[in-house]
């Protein structure tokens, strides 16, 4: 509370006013009664979607295990889709619902370490939201349908076209199953190794899916077009025929990446459901598995220079950003939305090992470092837990900068590749918190990492290293002026080519030094903090 207290203070300071949450944010972020008394094993998703009418109707059957006795269970779906009937054991089940949460009652308790299943059906007309769609009925440009999902944030969500259990903490361990009937000509690709499609006879083509993976909800997706698919030693490939050969081209680049992200994590972490890319008409989305791209078959982001350096145009952004969600974010999950810089800012800073696996470490230092310019520093990286708040976009390139930041203060990569290796193993498959990678990264480099941490996620401003010169050479008082009161830091300071490391906390000490206040360097690129000297 007392942190909460403070946050809103600064940013009264600032003139951010933050809108308080709502009920629906609340029950949507929050792991209430009735999702914690469960353990989600398994959906199956059984949908026809309907391009002409605009409708989606079907069931998705889910198991799960109880957690403790009893007999009120929480899923979730946006109106105006309808809830048709909720059937366990042969017997329609009653449900309030209540925004986005539908919760069900059952006729008798449902008693701890059992296992049950029920049959959601529903059906409706799902609501455009937010920057992708959620639930998007389009035109391909030769008037085909094109009907795409992408629901991971904003006032959407996977709730807005299926049923689930739409919270991060919980993924169903066992995977799932994803049937989609579609009208003949059309294909739909979703998550998962391709299980077979089954001629309907009615006009319409089930196309059958299975994720052998635990997933969360956001990552379900659904594409329907009119694709051709090609593939290669690493994956599979779903284009509009008329994109086949720019397609083919460009995604040649699929092999370097995932040979990179290998190199430092391990083997690709959804093997037994193999890796796509799906062409859509937005930019792209980390749907696990199955990663959707609409970058145009260019590098950089929509053909442009995404960070300001001259490696952001030799690779495409969207295969190399949203492919490492398929480790960081799909593999590891963060708990909480709050915690998602565990997502954006893992990611991002895989970018820059992408950069360094193929043109050195010196590249991926200014491939990082021009995301700086991005940086508002306006809001801490961690927002309020339990609503489902998003943090700002400094979670992508702030998140990325801390972590750069930590390399240098561990000073010792061999330290720093077993570290990001071992966490990702550690945790792989796991929703973890902000505090369980603090809690790892000290363990495992015998350091206190804490404040740092704390300082770059749980604040809005980065470290200042101050520096008092006197009017001759010879001397210079130092000290960190930052928000965390035990706040220390290592930091490379002197001339470049020779560089001392101090230990700067946040009281002053002092140095020799034959270097004049002009002359004295701070190696910025190597840690992601303001200089003032005096």
């Amino acid at each position: 509370m007392q942190l909460q207290q403070k946050r809103q203070q600064m940013e009264k300071q600032l003139g951010i006013v933050t809108p308080p949450a709502t009920r629906d944010e609340m029950l949507r972020g929050a792991n209430g009664p009735y999702r914690v008394n469960n353990d989600l094993l398994y959906y199956h998703l059984n949908i026809r979607v309907d391009p002409q009418a605009k409708t989606v109707s079907g069931l998705n059957t889910i198991r799960f295990r109880m957690l403790e006795d009893g007999n009120r269970i929480q899923i979730d779906l946006q109106q105006p889709l309808a809830v048709d009937k909720i059937v366990f054991e042969n017997t329609t089940l009653k449900y309030d619902r209540l925004d986005r949460a539908v919760f069900i009652d059952f006729p008798q308790t449902l008693h701890k370490g059992e296992t049950y299943s029920i049959d959601f059906y529903y059906s409706g007309h799902p609501v455009h939201h937010g920057r992708f769609g959620d639930f998007t009925f389009g035109k391909d440009p030769a008037g085909n349908a094109w009907v795409y999902t992408a629901d991971e944030g904003g006032d959407g969500g996977a709730s807005t076209w299926w049923p689930s259990k739409e919270e991060w903490r919980d993924k169903p361990q066992d995977g799932m199953e994803i049937s989609v009937a579609v009208p003949n000509g059309l294909t739909d690709v979703s998550n998962g190794k391709f299980a077979g499609k089954v001629d309907l006879h009615d006009g319409y083509t089930q196309w059958n899916w299975k994720v052998r993976n635990p997933i969360n909800s956001y990552d379900v997706s659904v594409n329907v077009a009119n694709y051709v698919h090609f593939s290669d030693k690493w994956g599979n490939y779903y284009v509009l025929p008329q994109d086949l050969a720019k397609a083919k081209e460009q995604f040649k680049q699929v092999g370097g990446m995932i040979e990179a992200y290998q190199h430092y994590f391990g083997p690709y972490p959804f093997a037994d459901d193999g890796y796509k890319l799906v062409q859509v008409p937005y930019a792209g989305m980390e749907h696990q598995s199955a990663v959707t791209y609409g970058n145009g078959f260019k590098n950089g982001y929509l053909g442009m220079d995404w960070g300001g350096t001259p490696y952001a145009l030799k690779f495409d952004f969207i295969i190399i950003h949203e492919s490492g969600h398929e480790w960081f974010a799909n593999g590891v999950t963060a708990s909480d939305t709050a915690d998602m810089w565990i997502h954006e800012g893992f990611t991002t800073y895989l970018e820059s090992l992408y950069v360094e696996y193929h043109w050195g470490k010196a590249a991926a230092l200014e491939y990082v470092n021009g995301y700086q310019s991005k940086v508002e520093n306006l809001r801490p990286i961690i927002a309020e837990y339990g609503v489902a708040a998003e943090p700002p976009e400094d979670q992508y390139f702030k998140g990325a900068l801390m972590l750069n930041t930590l390399r240098s203060v561990v000073d010792n990569d061999q330290r720093w590749w077993e570290v990001l290796h071992g966490l990702f193993q550690h945790f792989k498959y796991q929703s973890i918190s902000t505090d369980d990678v603090i809690t790892y990264f000290n363990q495992h480099t015998g350091m206190d990492l804490t404040p740092i941490f704390d300082q770059y996620l749980r604040h809005s401003h980065i470290p200042t290293l101050d520096l008092l010169f006197g009017e001759s050479p010879g001397l210079v008082m130092y000290k960190w002026d930052a928000n965390v009161d035990n706040f220390a830091m290592p930091v490379r300071v002197g001339d470049p080519a020779h560089w001392q490391i101090i230990h700067p906390t946040t009281h002053w000490q002092w140095m020799k030094t034959p270097l004049t206040k002009d002359q004295f360097k701070v190696a910025t690129d190597l840690y992601y903090v303001n200089v003032d000297k005096q």
